[in-house]
């Protein structure tokens, strides 16, 4: 299953790279549904293959200036310790309990759509001056790093919503420094997280070398398209596969007919998206035919 695992990095790579939408919240549910993989060796894979997929982004966000490094800094000093006690406990999960495990990951799903939801509707509320860190700004950091520290470390979900959400509601930051910091921090947490699960065999290798294949090359090509769906449709479609991935790993009754009929819904939409974009075309051509 080498070529696939390669095919689903460059899918997830594109999409981040083309919408920076967090797309390793993607990679979970595609190892646990479609490859197969136990619930807490694809948390460790995502989370170690995350680690070396952002770091490339937030090199890139730090030499264009958009990253408010102290910010990430105290963030991180939260998040660290707690994503690895997160690590500590998924890793308590034996062969019994893989269920319970897809369960904690759904639910980190649907709550990462919902917010990804919300930050759709969002925006930064600053501009470019520089925001020095207060000393309650301090502690707030360390608060959301912990909390959301605790969730990526136990189900590799959250590490581009959760943070990216709670620094929209509370710091006066503009978009691009939050998505700066963000991915800043994110790369920093998930090389703590996902070190705890290799220390704790958590991670496979082989797996995580060929999502790398496809997914850095992705995420470089993906950069470079442009694309004409609207942002926010696109925000919507990824809140949606991320909630759909969440209700069936929760378990969810009739959990498969409500996937079934929300993709034919999301295709019915989609089609009409399509023809409608189709006769705007036509109708804009007419007057030069």
């Amino acid at each position: 299953m080498t070529w696939q695992l390669a095919l689903a990095g460059l899918l997830v790579g594109i999409l981040v790279g083309m919408t920076g939408m967090g797309g390793g919240s993607l990679m979970t549910p595609i190892l646990i549904l479609l490859f197969g993989f136990d619930a807490k060796v694809a948390v460790g894979t995502d989370i170690l293959h995350g680690a070396i997929f952002k770091s490339f982004g937030a090199i890139r966000h730090r030499m264009l200036g958009t990253v408010h490094a102290r910010l990430a800094l105290w963030m991180l000093l939260g998040s660290a310790p707690l994503s690895l006690v997160g690590v500590q406990i998924a890793s308590g999960f034996g062969e019994g309990t893989d269920s319970t495990m897809s369960r904690l990951v759904g639910g980190a799903l649907i709550l990462g759509g919902l917010g990804f939801v919300a930050k759709t509707f969002l925006s930064g509320r600053a501009d470019d001056a520089p925001f020095l860190l207060q000393p309650r700004d301090r502690i707030i950091a360390i608060l959301i790093g912990a909390t959301c520290g605790f969730v990526v470390g136990l189900t590799s979900v959250g590490s581009g919503t959760f943070f990216g959400l709670a620094m929209l509601l509370v710091y006066p930051l503009t978009a691009q420094k939050i998505v700066g910091t963000d991915i800043l921090h994110a790369a920093a947490l998930l090389w703590v997280a996902g070190l705890g699960h290799l220390v704790h065999g958590n991670v496979n290798l082989h797996a995580m070398a060929w999502l790398l294949v496809g997914s850095i090359p992705g995420i470089l090509l993906g950069s470079q398209m442009s694309i004409k769906i609207p942002e926010r449709s696109l925000r919507f479609a990824f809140a949606f596969v991320l909630v759909l991935s969440g209700i069936k790993l929760v378990g969810v009754p009739q959990a498969s007919l409500i996937i079934v009929i929300a993709l034919g819904l999301g295709s019915v939409a989609l089609g009409v998206y399509v023809v409608r974009q189709w006769l705007a075309r036509e109708v804009a051509a007419a007057p030069n035919r």
